[in-house]
């Protein structure tokens, strides 16, 4: 039972349509739900699941806790793990059947040694630059470890199952890098497969080349944003172009609402003062809840972050403070203590979207959903929600879970905990 003035409600019926959504876009490929950074903010276990219901057949985590959390959690699929330091627990990695990527010639040597330890056979991926310029073996490193790695393999010690990379501007599908990077792509698996290692996959397809490049899907597409319903490419098209729904609402409450005069200087260091007489309203969830301070709001020239309330949209006025933010109301404005305030949803009755507050803070999607603080719960709704080991609160069709308001008491309809959850989108990871 929580009594935080916030929640972020989950759909996981979405997450399950939009897999299969990009299973459609892909129909070559088996899908690798990306599951990272605790689901994008979702919730690593409830969203794995449902990612697995709506068809994917793996798993992608970047770190090695998070892969061994999904196998702790039950899910049998194949998972991947690929961002590791020389103190992974490689022994625990192999002993749970998870795949691990290899992007640097001492991590073969671990992986290797790490097998012989405990007596199993590594499945490695091994990742390429081919011009990201992030994690992963040069063009020029590959032949080397690669030769090392089949001499593991010819011991036992490894299997080479995979070849992978990831590109610079998958959001830009005709950008010339796009078509340069699946070139050395191309190259790299042209170079394992004819040192004699037999690939069970091939990936480079993020979920913005899995919208919109299907020379790229090969065997497996990795999308990770538009698993949770967000476009990873909004300026060729929001989620309902693509067929995908938003899967969380993030939302909250007015808590103090109070009129005040025309010059009024509200939060730090009053960037923003009123211009007529009108009424504000506290919100209390700030940046330590993942609000971008960014999305702060000034007159005349920038707007703060979107939110929807009392059925028309508001903006933050002035500074987001560490536990709360403003609102303008407007003139006579009606609202009271309590009222249901939502931050971004489906962008369904004109509400704000994730993509709303990134432009309001002047970044992307994945990081507003991403940063989205552990002190608000994750309450989830859809088939599923109910399951042991969710992870997160349980909202009723109507919304109401039976939580306490934030002073204590059953909280009055309308408040977040008795809310409805109605109006529950690269260049990029």
């Amino acid at each position: 039972m929580s009594h935080y003035p916030a929640r972020a409600v989950v759909d996981l019926d979405a997450i399950r349509s939009n897999v299969r959504a990009l299973a459609a876009h892909a129909p070559t490929a088996a899908v690798m739900a990306v599951v990272k950074a605790d689901g994008y903010g979702h919730g690593l276990l409830p969203t794995a699941r449902a990612a697995v219901d709506g068809g994917a057949t793996w798993l992608g985590a970047a770190q090695a806790d998070e892969a061994l959390a999904l196998r702790a959690g039950g899910l049998g699929v194949r998972v991947l793990t690929w961002l590791y330091s020389t103190g992974v627990p490689m022994e625990s990695l192999l002993t749970a059947d998870v795949d691990v990527s290899v992007a640097a010639p001492w991590a073969l040597d671990r992986v290797a040694a790490a097998a012989r330890a405990t007596g199993r056979t590594a499945r490695v991926h091994l990742k390429v630059d081919t011009g990201l310029g992030r994690n992963g073996l040069t063009p020029a490193d590959l032949p080397d470890v690669l030769h090392a790695a089949l001499r593991a393999q010819a011991e036992g010690a490894l299997q080479v199952t995979g070849v992978w990379s990831h590109f610079a501007f998958a959001d830009e599908p005709d950008h010339p890098t796009v078509h340069r990077q699946a070139e050395v792509f191309d190259a790299a698996v042209r170079l394992v497969e004819g040192a004699g290692a037999t690939l069970e996959v091939r990936h480079l397809a993020n979920s913005a080349a899995t919208l919109t490049n299907p020379s790229v899907h090969h065997d497996l597409v990795r999308p990770g944003l538009a698993v949770y319903g967000l476009s990873p490419v909004p300026s060729l098209g929001g989620p309902a172009a693509y067929g995908l729904t938003p899967a969380m609402t993030l939302e909250s409450q007015l808590a103090t609402v109070k009129t005040v005069p025309a010059g009024h200087g509200v939060s730090y260091a009053h960037a923003y003062v009123t211009p007529t007489e009108t009424v504000l309203g506290v919100v209390p969830i700030g940046y330590a809840d993942g609000v971008p301070r960014h999305a702060s709001g000034s007159l005349p020239d920038h707007p703060g972050g979107p939110v929807q309330v009392g059925g028309r949209r508001a903006a933050v006025a002035g500074r987001v403070c560490m536990d709360q933010f403003v609102l303008d109301l407007g003139p006579g404005a009606a609202d009271a203590a309590g009222d249901r305030v939502e931050l971004f949803g489906t962008g369904a009755h004109g509400g704000p979207t994730a993509e709303d507050w990134a432009r309001a803070a002047g970044t992307i999607s994945y990081e507003i959903v991403t940063r989205v603080g552990a002190r608000i719960p994750r309450e989830y709704v859809g088939a599923g929600a109910g399951d042991p080991g969710h992870g997160g609160a349980v909202v009723d069709a109507d919304g109401a879970d039976g939580a306490a308001g934030a002073d204590g008491e059953a909280a009055p309809a309308g408040s977040v905990a008795g809310a409805s959850s109605s109006g529950a989108e690269g260049r990029r990871s």
